[in-house]
């Protein structure tokens, strides 16, 4: 009976173990979520970096960008193009690659990953960043718009003060 017990015992700790082997990664972190922080900390080394690395990163970027068009890569070269203090900025094709990333459907995950991680963290950086370029895009149009309505504003002013001095 004890050896009974005994065989029962180890039988639900293997049972327990095997199980264990097809949960995610620790606390539901995966891969992406990995990804996504080698991303942030890649950004900010390379707003660091001088300007001349700086561009030799980008063309790295783009040169990994044209070999492989994961998400992954995708998102490294519009991180890149909208890091500050970088000499070579282009929101606009920033927002371009994230577009395709933000605009179609989740993945449909595992089973076994379905409560870890209900949206691709890679994704939901994606949608962040491209979020933020268009504000930021936003933002540029509108200073655009009132530079040119100051513009027009001075323009009448120095018109009438020239009125002004002409009567005189």
């Amino acid at each position: 009976m004890m050896n009974m017990t005994r065989l029962f015992a180890l039988a639900c700790m293997s049972l327990a173990l095997a199980g264990c082997g097809s949960l995610p990664a620790p606390f539901g972190r995966s891969d992406e979520h990995d990804q996504v922080t080698a991303l942030i900390a890649y950004a900010q080394t390379v707003a660091g970096l001088p300007s001349e690395e700086q561009r030799r990163e980008l063309a790295a970027a783009n040169q990994a960008y044209a070999r492989d068009r994961s998400p992954y890569a995708r998102l490294k070269l519009a991180l890149l193009l909208t890091t500050p203090g970088t000499g070579f900025g282009d929101d606009a094709r920033a927002a371009g690659l994230l577009e395709s990333m933000v605009g179609t459907p989740p993945v449909a995950q595992p089973a076994s990953q379905a409560g870890a991680a209900s949206v691709n963290p890679l994704r939901q950086f994606a949608a962040l960043l491209y979020a933020q370029i268009n504000e930021r895009l936003r933002e540029q149009r509108r200073a655009a718009q009132l530079k040119e309505q100051l513009d027009a504003l001075k323009a009448v002013e120095r018109n009438i003060i020239e009125r002004s001095q002409g009567r005189k």
